[in-house]
This record gives structure tokens, sequence and C-alpha cells, in this order.
């Protein structure tokens, strides 16, 4: 059996990421957006929970208990996702990441008729281990959904640059959009607990679009 090579220690940031099984894709709908936006929410706390139970304009009001983690940032893709965390209890992040996966495979096995694994295994992860990288991250997790309108950009560089902010800002399924606005999905994110690396929205904005300038050499 193998083991997982880095210990998650609370107060200490990682990235975590999946994707589908055999990269097939994992969000085939709007629905299964908001679902796994949910249970970023629901399944981060050590209250137990039923969907059936909750009104949906609700979720985001249920009392979800002792947090397991906090959530810097993430972004979902049609078949991967990302998450920045720092574990808040010892076994936070595999209680919450167990919690999250099973319930987002139960829900979509059922609602698309499908059996069998959804996400390639194990959850994959990174230990951040300096400041530079953890700065990094908040723009690399936000810049994905850039791929879905321009898949080559880090190649060739961006086409359009003000389109690829505007499309960034509109992206709902990303903490990035909670940059700019207040919407329920955003208790999910407790920047609290990471470093403030951006003085403001426009300073945010600024770091984003220096990095839509890059272009691999």
């Amino acid at each position: 059996m193998s083991m997982r090579k880095i210990s998650f220690v609370p107060e200490e940031f990682y990235h975590i990421y999946n994707r589908g099984n055999s990269k097939q894709t994992v969000f085939l709908t709007k629905d299964d957006y908001y679902r796994f936006l949910a249970l970023l929410y629901l399944a981060n706390g050590i209250n137990p929970f039923e969907f059936r139970n909750l009104e949906s304009d609700k979720l985001f009001d249920f009392d979800r208990g002792e947090q397991l983690v906090a959530i810097g940032a993430y972004c979902l893709m049609p078949n991967h996702f990302h998450l920045l965390v720092t574990p808040l209890v010892e076994g936070g992040i595999a209680t919450f990441m167990r919690k999250l996966a099973t319930g987002y495979s139960m829900y979509f096995n059922k609602k698309h008729h499908r059996t069998g694994s959804l996400f390639e295994g194990k959850f994959k992860s990174e230990h951040v281990d300096n400041d530079n990288y953890l700065k990094y991250l908040f723009s690399y997790i936000h810049l994905n959904p850039v791929k879905l309108i321009q898949s080559d950009w880090q190649k060739v560089g961006i086409k359009n640059k003000v389109e690829a902010l505007r499309y960034l800002k509109d992206f709902q399924y990303s903490s990035y959009v909670d940059n700019g606005q207040v919407r329920p999905e955003s208790i999910i994110i407790d920047r609290e607990k990471f470093p403030e690396y951006f003085a403001d929205k426009r300073d945010f904005d600024s770091e984003m679009e220096e990095w839509l300038s890059y272009k691999e050499t």
C-alpha cells in the first residue's frame, strides 16, 4: 500500500488537487459545480449534514461546527480542481478531503448514472514551504480558467489580456470572484489564516495582470 509522502501539520500550507479518473470531466452541469461548492463549505466542519434536509438557498447558512481546514483559494475546472488550505486541527485535511470526495462522488454517480471511482486515486498534495511559493499559488490557482479560452497562453503569450481578466472576474467557480463581490459562496474562504499579500482588490488584480504577461521562454 502506498503511503503519502508528506504529513499535514496545522499552521502549514498545502496545495491540494485532483482530477477525474482518466482525465474525465467531473463537472458536467452548473448543478455539479454548485454541489461541489456547497460541499467545500458543508464538508469543512464536524457537524453531520444531509442535503435532503437542507434548503437549497440556505446551504451556506448551515451550522457546520468547528472547521477542519481554512481554505485560502480554490478553482474548479471541468476535469480537475485546486485548493489552497491549511489544517486547523490534527487530521483536518484528510477528514475534509474524504468527506468532500465521497460526498461529491456519490452525488455525481447517482445523478449521471455511473459507477466506479470518479477521481484519479488519492488527492495530490504539495507542501508550500516558502513565502514566494505561497504568494504565487494565489495567482496560479486563480489563473487556471484562462486555459478554457486560450489553452496555449503560457506558451505563446496571452492574445487578449482585457478579455482574459474579464473572463476571470466572471468565472463563478473560483474564489477570485470573491475578491470583488460578496456572495453566499464567499463564506468558503477564510483568508485570515493566510498571509495578506495584497493590500486591496486593485493590488491583487495588478498581480494577476502581471502574470498574464508571462510567456514561457
